[in-house]
This record gives structure tokens, sequence and C-alpha cells, in this order.
């Protein structure tokens, strides 16, 4: 083997992964190490960031392990991570608590439901360049105060999961502007952290880390971490990025106008644009490259077809054959709707948003049950870069997809259609690999800029084109469903009450 190598590590909510890949952007060795999820509490979701360190440590021995001289021709290692992890460390380095709360984890939902009521939006938008949600790391750091006021006294610095093992690996400490942007704690104009929000929120400064470049070098791995691993002492660790930014540059959406559909179990949506736009409806994460990604998780993606196959099959039909029955309704449902909130909206003042079928006739079939949750989505979607493009002017170019949906091409016709966009499909689907990849190559001198390197690390498979016909019968009912999501909010709260009050009383 000769030439120059990159080491990878994503530390996932399900695993840590270590790649190696070559100065054309092939993977050549990935590994992996499982971890598992800590639920003590309903709602509370933890792990144990010792975990994450085992898992780096033993998935690039592993790597080195398969590729002979790879120790002495990596050049450069970029680690991402699983963002919103609340990491602290005492002024040793040493953890103040056993456990990580997630992005997942809800216990803070009391406090932000408290701070949405003592500040209006305009107040918080543009220094936090956010609309509240349990996930930021600003609310977990309250809690830790709150509920554990002699761990948060220890604490010298607050970081994130991937800041951790970079810590691990050089003893340096540094976060990236893409997971402080998701803190509630960063001026989005001035990329630093934001002293109004730290005194609204009543936290200590000090507690924060430096943000950096996602490109710049945090530091070099010790002698202990070469130990502990089997890397070269000395090899060039960067600050690395959160994992979504990285994985939306190693998908090859890094310029302003192009647009990401991540569909798993929710789907996001998101859009590059230049600066954040501030609305209580959008998220806003800094970019690898220096743009915003603006994007809205919605809660009910892969997994409405998860309820369908559970709820009118009894899991007994694969979702292939739950595909191929909406295939067999028209475009449009023949006027039924699916309003597609099955767990409510993660932003925005109706959280408690109900799923439901509107317009369902006697000529309906569990075809159109079907078709009509995979355009819901979409028009819920669709939706949102409506709103995203409004603002920024600019319309969306084309659409990048990954995730689970992608199998679904179906689906993913009509979302093009929905969107009247075409929508790209990478060829290597590990995008957060690719992104590391294409950092390490840049920071290392072989692209002026990153979006250079994405641009040739990452090709495309299939191009899905809007259907003609279906895009004018969705231009047709996008205006339905925008007016049906608006005039179901009066109801919700009710809804609440009619089930809480029904709900049977336990013995």
């Amino acid at each position: 083997m000769s030439g120059e190598l990159f080491l990878a590590i994503d530390v996932g909510t399900g695993s840590v992964r270590a790649a190696l890949i070559d100065v054309t952007g092939k993977i050549l060795e990935l590994a992996s190490r499982e971890h598992d999820q800590i639920v003590p509490v309903f709602g509370w979701a933890e792990q144990r960031p010792v975990d994450w360190w085992e898992g780096a440590r033993a998935s690039v021995k592993t790597v080195l392990d398969r590729v002979d001289g790879a120790r002495e021709n990596i050049s450069a290692i970029c680690v991402c991570g699983q963002m919103h992890g609340l990491v602290l460390l005492d002024a040793h380095g040493a953890l103040t608590r056993d456990t990580a709360p997630l992005w997942n984890d809800k216990r803070t939902v009391d406090l932000v439901r408290r701070f949405e009521q003592a500040n209006e939006p305009d107040s918080y938008l543009p220094e936090s360049g956010n609309t509240p949600t349990p996930a930021w790391p600003g609310f977990k750091l309250q809690w830790v105060r709150d509920n554990d006021p002699a761990a948060y006294a220890r604490s010298a610095v607050a970081i994130m999961p991937k800041d951790y093992i970079n810590y691990r690996l050089t003893g340096e400490i540094a976060m990236d502007t893409g997971d402080a942007s998701c803190s509630f704690l960063m001026n989005p104009e001035r990329l630093d952290w934001s002293p109004v929000m730290i005194e609204r929120m009543g936290l200590d400064a000090a507690k924060l880390p430096p943000i950096r470049n996602p490109l710049d070098v945090v530091g070099h791995v010790t002698e202990q971490a070469a130990l502990d691993t089997g890397l070269r002492s000395g090899t060039p660790v960067l600050v690395g990025g959160a994992d979504y930014p990285v994985a939306l540059l190693g998908s090859g959406a890094c310029r302003p106008g192009m647009g990401s559909d991540s569909t798993g179990t929710g789907a996001i949506i998101t859009v590059i644009a230049e600066k954040p736009l501030l609305d209580p409806e959008i998220s806003n994460v800094a970019t690898v490259e220096g743009n915003w990604a603006q994007f809205v998780l919605l809660e009910t993606g892969g997994d409405g077809m998860r309820w369908a196959r559970r709820a009118f099959h009894g899991n007994a039909l694969s979702y292939d054959e739950i595909v191929a029955r909406a295939a067999e309704a028209p475009a449009g449902c023949d006027a039924l709707l699916f309003m597609p909130f099955l767990t409510g909206e993660r932003l925005g003042r109706h959280r408690n948003a109900r799923a439901q079928f509107f317009g369902l006739g006697a000529g309906h079939g569990m075809e159109h049950l079907h078709r009509s949750i995979l355009e819901g989505i979409a028009f819920a979607m669709t939706r949102h870069i409506r709103i995203m493009e409004d603002a920024s002017n600019k319309p969306l170019e084309r659409v990048i997809a990954s995730g689970g949906g992608v199998r679904a091409e179906l689906w993913l016709k009509i979302k093009a259609s929905a969107f009247d966009i075409p929508i790209l499909v990478p060829r290597e689907p590990e995008c957060g690999i690719v992104g590391c990849a294409a950092m390490a190559a840049t920071a290392t001198g072989r692209f002026l800029r990153v979006e250079q390197a994405a641009e040739r690390f990452v090709s495309y498979g299939a191009e899905i084109l809007p259907d003609p016909g279906w895009a004018e019968t969705y231009r047709r009912t996008q205006p339905v469903f925008e007016q049906l999501y608006h005039h179901s909010q009066a109801l919700y709260d009710d809804i609440d009450a009619l089930a809480a009050a029904t709900r049977p009383t336990q013995p």
C-alpha cells in the first residue's frame, strides 16, 4: 500500500464506527462497535461516554489491523458524532457524570415549557438561531444545575460526544460551530457564545469550551492514545463536526440552493442557505463549509409506514408489499389526505398535533390509505420547503436523498413530484464517513475548499424526476393540505382533554 489515508470516526447512537479512506474518497475498511441506550426513567435516554471511547478504540484497532502500513500512512483523523449529548468534565478531564443525556432525551421538557412561557420568539431567535426544544444541550445543562448541583459545580467544561473522543485522542478540548449552533447558546451571526442566552438561562459561561472551525487541527494523538488505539502518536486530529452537517457534506449537499431529504424513522428536510432562517418552525445548524442548514424534523417519516404495517396488517405484510399496494392508487388518492403527526410535531405551539385521514369516502380502499400516508409526509415536507424558499427568495435546485427512505422508489417519485424538484441518491450511503474524508482531505491541503472535496468524492446513482401529471395533481392538493393543517390546530387541545377524560382510571 502506498499513499495517504484518512481515518474517520463516527460516534452514532447505536455504535461507534471507524473507517480508513484513501485520497480518492473510497472507503477501504470499516469496523464498528455497538453500544446501548440507557433508559432509567420513561422519556430519558443516556449513554456512557466511556463506552463511546471503548467503541472508538476497538474499531480503530480493527481497521488498522486489516490494512498493512495504515498506521504510518494516516495523514489526518476526523471525528463526527451524534448531536446534543451533554458530556461534563472536571478540571482534570474526568467525567463528573458517568452518563450523558442524548439528543432524544426528554427530561428537560418542563424547562422548555417554562422558557417558552417567559420569552417571545423575537427575543431569543436572533441570539440562539433556534426554537426551544428538549434536545438542546443548554436545557440539559440547566437540568444538571437544578437536579445534580454537585456535578454541575465540579464541571469545568460541557462538550458534545465527538468532542469527548477528540479529548481522549489529544487531551485538547474544543467544539465545532455545528454542535455549538444547536446548543441554544450560540449567537448565529457572531458564531460565538451568546452572553444574552447564557444569562437568560442562568448558566455559567466559564463551562463552555472554545468554538472552532471544524477543519482546524484541535491537537495530535498522544502517547497514551497511541497505546490505546494503535495509532501513530503525533497524528493530527481535526476539530471535526456534528454528524448531521458532516453527513450533509458527504452527500454533496453543501452549496446554497441545495436540499437534503433524510428519511428514516422521522424525515428531515434541509435547505442549504447563506444565513439561518429565524422562524419558530425552523431549526438551523451551521454547516462545515460555512453555510447554514435550515431544517425541519418531521417526527413521522418512515414511522408512518411502520404504523400502517402494524395497524392495518398486524405486521404480516412487508414494507415492499405495502408500497406495492400504495402504487395501485392514483396520485392524490382521489382527494384523500393524511396529516402525518402520529407523535406530534417537534417545534411550534402545537407539539400535541394529531394524525388524521381527511376526505375518506366509500370508494377508498387500502391502497388509497397507504398512498395517502406517503403523500401526506411529502406534503408536510413541501410545506417547510416553501417556508424556507420564501424566506430566502431562492428556489431549491435539487434534493439529495439518504436514509432508509431511498429504498422505496415510489416514495421518492411522490416526493420529487410534490417538491417539483429532482431527487438524487448518492452511490455511497456512508455519507458521514465520506464527509469526514472530505474534511481531512481539505485540511491537509489536497483541496482549497471542502466543497471541492465533496464534489470529487460524491457520485450519484439514480436521479428521480418529477412526474408531470403527479406534480400538477399535487400543486392543486398542497393548498388544501395547508388549510387542513391550520384548521386542525384549534382541536388539538380539545382532543387532549377528551383523551384525558376517557382514559381508564388506574386502580
